[in-house]
Parts: structure tokens; C-alpha cells; sequence
């Protein structure tokens, strides 16, 4: 088997799904790998996922790999990616673990004691910061945003997000100690989260809510309460509301009386000018009549002259088949005083020809004068 290459096992793994296979490559490899991420992770329960990460990706991406001209390259390269990464999610896992264990400890000792001396100055602290450090805070501990969730909506990376709540504690924390309170970076971020948020009055939003609501509905007039308890509808409050609605009642019933009398002129002038309008109507029809009858006109005019021009043309065609029988056949002097006999042509073929001629011409004439009768009865 060991004469075998990596390349072949590869096909072989791709080709035929072969088990053993796979199975030789990770054996041939697996100590390379192992070492590689014990190295650079320095745990060696990390380094077994890993080592197992490697060979996982190694079955993903078999078929591409079939070629590859040495293995143990893209193994250890892969490795090494997988634990680079392994080792920035322990250190934040550890990190998370510290920050809580802190969180933990603090609460336990005296909470109450610093928030005491916090609460006074947070809100300033706060308006010290600038508006993205402060946006980052109040999303994180007062929102209580996950960490990709806050690096969601600031539009940034989650590393990038971590760093700046890092900064805007730093600065908090600088604040109150200018102000002489001492406090840990890990202890501030325990007592804002655990105080920073308390729970309102039980039934506060939904008085509030109807209470907007109703200011939105009626913006005419702004209703003005002062704030005790809780926020009471007042008997000057109601008239008030109940005059902004008669108000508003009667100034649509003016609205609409007023639209239905320009409803009723508007058909008023309708029905005045409405002979006009025929009268307007039918010139038009006797406009498009006119206009039909001319054009009508000016086509049998175009036809007229067709036909015109035609017997013209036919005239002149049997002029000229009479000018050539007369020098065919000039006319003789006859000495009889009785009749002048018209001289025929003096062969049978010369007779035939103006015949055929004649009856050609005849036929013409007989066409037009046809054509001529049934475009003018």
C-alpha cells in the first residue's frame, strides 16, 4: 500500500467512494497534522478538532485535490488556517469566561455600593461619548445585543464592534474616575448591565400609547397633561377634544355643502349651453358632408379628365391611320359627274392591315365611350 501515491488513493477515494482508501491517507498523514495544530494551539484537545477539521475539508475537496503534487503541503497549510481561527474563538470563549466570572464575583461582594455611586453620573458619562462609541454601548448592555447582532447593525465586523465597546468602556470608566469613583472596566460593564435597565410601572406603555395615539388623531389641537403618577384624562382635556371633533365635524359638513353647490352650477351652465353645443355638433356633421361631397368631386374630376385625355389619344390615332391609308391609296379624280367611288387598297394583304387597323381603332372608341357613359349618366 505504501507504493501506492496520494494521487492514486485520491481516485481511488472519488471513484469508488473507497473507504480504505481515505483511511490510508489519513494514517500516512495524520501524525503531520496533529503536531502541526499542537504547536500552534498549544492544547491538545484542541488539537485533535483540528486534526479532524483538516481531514474534513481534505473529503470536501478530494476531486480537486486529485492532482495535487504534494499533499503534505495543503494539509499543513490547511491546518494552520484551522488553527489560527481555533485560537482567536478560545481566546474570545476565555475572554467571555473571565468577564463573567468577574461579573459574577462583583455582584456577589457589593453591587448596590457602586451602582450607588455610578448611577448619579452615568447619564453624563454617557453624553461625553461620541455617537458611535455611545450607540455601541447602548447596544450591547442596554439593549442586551449579541455581539454579531450589535457588528449587524453598526455595519462593521465583530472584531471591529468588540474594540470599540473596549474603547467606550476605557472612556467610561476614565470619567467616573475623575470624578473619584475607582472602578474596574470589568465591574462597570457588571453594574450597567445589571441596573442600567429597570422595569417601568406596570401599565405605563399602554397608557402611553393610547395617550399618543389619540395626539396623533387629533393634531389640531395638542392635548397638555402634567405628568404625576400616571397620565390622567382631565375634564378640560375632554371638552377640549370634544370641541376640536365638533369643529372638525362642522367644518366638513361646510366642505361638503360647498361641493355640492358647485356640482349643481357646474350642471346648470351644462344645461344652458346645451343648445349651443348641438348647434356646434351639427356644424361639425355638415362640415365632415361638405368635406366628403368635395373630395367626391374632386375624384370624378380626376376620372373626367382621365377619360378625356383618353378619346384625345384616340382621335388622334385614327387621324393618323386615316393620313396613312390616304398616301397608301391617294384619292384619283373621277370624271363621272354622277358619285366619287373611294379607291380600295390594291392588294388583298394592304386591305387587311387597315382593316385590322379600323376595327382596333373602333374598339378603342367604343371602350372610352363606355367607360365614359357609366362614370357620367
Amino acid at each position: 500500500m505504501n507504493s501506492v501515491t496520494d494521487q492514486q488513493l485520491l481516485r481511488d477515494y472519488t471513484g469508488r467512494h473507497s473507504e480504505a482508501a481515505f483511511a490510508e491517507i489519513v494514517r500516512r498523514h495524520i501524525n503531520l497534522v496533529y503536531s502541526a495544530g499542537l504547536r500552534m494551539v498549544r492544547d491538545a484537545q484542541l488539537a485533535e478538532d483540528v486534526a479532524q477539521g483538516v481531514f474534513v475539508a481534505l473529503a470536501q475537496n478530494a476531486r480537486r485535490l486529485e492532482d495535487h503534487p504534494v499533499l503534505s503541503g495543503w494539509l499543513h497549510r490547511t491546518a494552520q488556517n484551522l488553527a489560527a481561527k481555533a485560537v482567536r474563538s478560545d481566546v474570545r470563549r476565555r475572554a467571555r469566561e473571565q468577564e463573567a466570572a468577574a461579573m459574577n464575583e462583583l455582584i456577589s461582594t457589593e453591587p448596590d455600593t457602586v451602582w450607588e455611586h455610578v448611577a448619579p453620573h452615568l447619564d453624563e458619562a454617557l453624553g461625553e461619548l461620541n455617537e458611535g462609541d455611545r450607540d455601541a454601548l447602548l447596544l450591547r448592555y442596554f439593549e442586551r445585543k449579541s455581539a454579531r447582532e450589535m457588528a449587524q447593525t453598526l455595519g462593521t465586523s465583530e472584531d471591529a464592534a468588540q474594540k470599540r465597546i473596549s474603547r467606550a468602556v476605557e472612556r467610561l470608566r476614565e470619567f467616573f474616575i475623575k470624578r473619584g469613583i475607582s472602578v474596574g472596566a470589568s465591574g462597570l460593564v457588571v453594574v450597567i448591565t445589571a441596573n442600567a435597565v429597570q422595569a417601568a410601572p406596570v401599565g405605563l406603555a399602554a397608557t402611553i400609547a393610547t395617550a399618543a395615539a389619540l395626539a396623533g388623531t387629533t393634531s389640531a389641537t395638542t392635548a397638555t397633561a402634567t405628568a404625576t403618577k400616571g397620565i390622567v384624562m382631565t375634564i378640560l382635556q375632554k371638552t377640549l377634544i370634544t370641541a376640536t371633533i365638533v369643529a372638525a365635524v362642522g367644518t366638513g359638513i361646510y366642505e361638503a355643502r360647498h361641493v355640492s353647490t358647485l356640482r349643481t352650477q357646474v350642471q346648470t351652465l351644462q344645461h344652458q349651453h346645451s343648445p349651443l353645443i348641438e348647434q356646434v355638433q351639427q356644424l361639425k356633421q355638415s362640415l365632415d358632408g361638405a368635406t366628403s361631397q368635395v373630395a367626391g368631386l374632386q375624384n370624378d374630376n380626376q376620372r373626367l379628365n382621365r377619360n378625356t385625355a383618353e378619346l384625345l389619344r384616340l382621335r388622334a390615332e385614327v387621324g393618323r391611320l386615316r393620313k396613312q391609308a390616304e398616301k397608301r391609296n391617294p384619292p384619283e379624280a373621277d370624271t363621272s359627274a354622277a358619285t366619287t367611288s373611294i379607291q380600295l387598297p390594291k392588294n388583298k394583304t394592304e386591305f387587311e392591315e387597315v382593316k385590322n387597323q379600323m376595327a382596333t381603332a373602333l374598339k378603342r372608341i367604343g371602350f372610352v365611350l363606355r367607360q365614359y357613359m357609366t362614370n357620367n349618366p
